[in-house]
């Protein structure tokens, strides 16, 4: 099982080591924009699950939203520390 942490140390590792075979590497360099619609779809969908689906499928659909904001983070350049201090 995957932390919120966790999930931050593999994608940072990922985009820093800009492995071209990446889909995660990929879609970040796709740019804050386009990771940005993302993550506004995803909120939809996480919230929709909510209201009318199982906890299963809602867990899983606030799991892609917490992927995709982790994805914008990098888009953007903010690291966890930054949002950490916002809490």
């Amino acid at each position: 099982m995957k932390s919120f942490d966790n999930l931050w140390s593999e994608l940072n590792e990922k985009v820093q080591s800009k492995d071209p075979n990446s889909a995660t590497v990929s879609h970040v360099s796709s740019g804050v924009h386009e990771v940005g619609k993302k993550v506004v779809e995803e909120a939809a969908e996480a919230w929709m699950a909510c209201e009318f689906e199982s906890e299963e499928r809602a867990a899983e659909e606030i799991s892609q939203l917490l992927y995709q904001i982790q994805a914008l983070m990098l888009a953007r350049g903010i690291k966890l520390e930054d949002v950490y201090r916002k809490l």
